[in-house]
């Protein structure tokens, strides 16, 4: 019971920080392109990453953990920022922001093929409301949004939800900022070498909030929430921790409305409500 709410703690608070992600990524995307923010914002993790490494000196992942991190690095480190960064070409971050009502759904079903966990019938249906929400959202927003951002965002949400439950299984062994460490230093390479070539050609056009939108992504968003949320997933368990995520669409919108000055529909507030209201539920199933 301890480790479930110390869980289920941990996971709230990867959630309150991941939910400042698309927010910040809306500002960025303003001044810098898609590929060097996703870049750039890996190789500062990286770097940050690899000092607590050497610092705490870590031993280093077994050769059959390789795998398991090149698909974390894979979901996390690229995939999910990378195709969010694009999706927010097209559409605003309070639309983006409810498609992540559909990450508990996505964790929950890779927890069970990759994390062999065998959730409650229950837990189940929750996540299946929730995610139905989101999908009648998204469809009934047409004019809000567009076929090419709802489709890379519900991709962005397969990878991430993928990664999520491949870290929560690796970090039982690992440990939660271990895994994402490890994960990070894998990209440096790849990821460094994208970022010097696709560098901004007029540093001078790149306004602060476009910085201070890569700083939140690379810090917080890449590195510190997933100490706490693959912990959270490691502790309280994988498809029943995930559901926290429903929660992160209530926090994201009043972020994009107080920063961003994004209008928030009614139907926005509808959905949230009905998926917010399954967590409970969730919750007690898990």
């Amino acid at each position: 019971m301890e480790r479930s709410t110390a869980g289920w703690g941990s996971g709230l608070l990867g959630v309150i920080i991941f939910s400042g992600s698309l927010p910040a990524t809306r500002l960025a995307v303003l001044d810098l392109s898609p590929l060097f923010l996703t870049s750039a914002r890996a190789v500062i993790a990286a770097l940050l990453g690899a000092a607590l490494l050497a610092t705490l000196r870590q031993a280093r992942p077994a050769r059959s953990d390789l795998a398991s991190l090149i698909i974390v690095a894979a979901g996390v480190v690229v995939g999910f920022p990378l195709l969010t960064a694009l999706a927010l070409q097209h559409i605003t971050a309070a639309h983006s922001i409810v498609f992540i009502g559909l990450l508990p759904l996505a964790t929950a079903f890779f927890g069970v093929l990759r994390g062999g966990e065998r959730p409650r019938p229950a837990l189940w249906l929750f996540s299946l409301i929730g995610a139905a929400t989101v999908a009648g959202f998204a469809l009934s927003q047409s004019g809000a949004g567009s076929l090419t951002g709802d489709l890379l965002m519900i991709g962005a949400v397969l990878l991430c939800g993928l990664g999520y439950a491949e870290g929560a299984t690796l970090s039982r062994r690992l440990g939660g900022w271990q895994v994402i460490s490890w994960a990070l230093l894998l990209s440096l390479p790849p990821m460094g070498a994208i970022m010097l070539f696709t560098l901004p050609s007029q540093w001078s056009v790149v306004g602060t909030p476009a910085w201070l939108g890569l700083a939140y992504v690379s810090l917080f968003s890449m590195l510190i929430g997933f100490v706490f949320w693959y912990r959270g997933l490691a502790l309280g368990g994988i498809a029943g921790v995930s559901q926290l995520q429903l929660l992160q669409p209530f926090f994201g919108l009043l972020l994009a409305a107080w920063l961003l000055h994004e209008p928030i529909a009614w139907t926005m507030i509808a959905s949230t409500v009905v998926v917010v209201a399954c967590v409970a539920g969730a919750k007690r199933f898990s």
